[in-house]
């Protein structure tokens, strides 16, 4: 049995959206059930910065999206980068619990560390996935340098990945990184944030996790992207279901950017069209 593409965007609540994936004039409260419409999976990023949800948020959130959504929210920066992942135990607990409305609609939980977590803290990671639940997919992304050098530290941590079918989250920031920033604010910003790190391609679970930092230039993207294809079309024919999150410098453009990657992987793999954007189709009426 084939796999399945999820794919998503780094959020759902963007003004810069009106008028394309939503409608011009739309509420913030449509915008989740616009984006689940077309796109099915997020990344959750606000729970980096903010913590858990409250609850009747979660809820409301459950009643918005199909069954086959998927929400891949990042583990509290408390937890990661604060605390480095020691002690987290009762927070990672209560932070899991704060989700569970969502528990049947949860992607790979991200645990994005920090760039300087190195080898010699690994046994904190290996802690974190002994505890993981097994019925919620875990997505790892590690920025240490030495975590990239295919030598003896990158293969313990792929190895303690592969064991707990935890998923090495491939961030490919080539496309951004391929030219200077041209002067473009959102290039400038993007390229001071993201980690210019080599990009390795590995499934070390059954739900790989692929963030790709798009260039301005949407050529660039698609000559950055053409390998991926492959890639795709091969975990899915092997019955892995991989996830799919596109961002652009300033995310003003990603809805249209996913759409144009997955035309591009629709050449070659069978997948159902992607639904009509909210705010073009309503732009059709006029």
């Amino acid at each position: 049995m084939n796999g399945r593409l999820h794919l998503g965007l780094p959020m759902w609540a963007n003004d810069a959206w009106r008028g394309s994936l939503y409608p011009p004039h739309g509420g913030a409260e449509d915008r989740l059930g616009d984006y689940a419409r077309v796109f099915s999976a997020v990344e959750g990023n606000t729970t980096f910065y903010s913590g858990a949800p409250r609850a009747e948020t979660v809820a409301t959130w459950a009643r918005q999206v199909p069954a086959d959504f998927r929400f891949c929210f990042k583990l509290p920066s408390s937890l990661t980068h604060e605390r480095r992942l020691e002690g987290v135990e009762a927070s990672f607990d209560a932070f899991l619990e704060a989700l569970d409305p969502l528990r049947g609609r949860l992607g790979p939980l991200m645990v994005q560390l920090p760039r300087d977590f190195g080898a010699e803290e690994l046994p904190r990671l290996r802690a974190l996935l002994a505890r993981w639940p097994s019925d919620i997919p875990c997505g790892v992304e590690v920025r240490h340098s030495e975590f990239f050098h295919k030598g003896a530290v990158e293969t313990e941590l792929n190895r303690l990945l592969i064991s707990h079918a935890a998923n090495r989250v491939m961030l490919d920031v080539r496309p951004l990184f391929s030219t200077s920033t041209q002067g473009h604010p959102g290039m400038i910003k993007a390229q001071d944030e993201k980690p210019k790190r080599p990009l390795h391609v590995i499934s070390t679970g059954n739900f790989p996790v692929v963030r790709f930092i798009g260039h301005v230039d949407a050529d660039i993207n698609d000559r950055y992207f053409q390998p991926w294809v492959d890639r795709l079309a091969l975990w899915i024919k092997q019955g892995i279901s991989p996830f799919l999150f596109v961002h652009t410098a300033d995310n003003r453009h990603s809805p249209r950017m996913a759409r144009r990657l997955y035309d591009a992987l629709a050449g070659h793999i069978e997948l159902p069209p992607l639904p009509e954007f909210a705010g073009e189709r309503q732009a059709e009426l006029f």
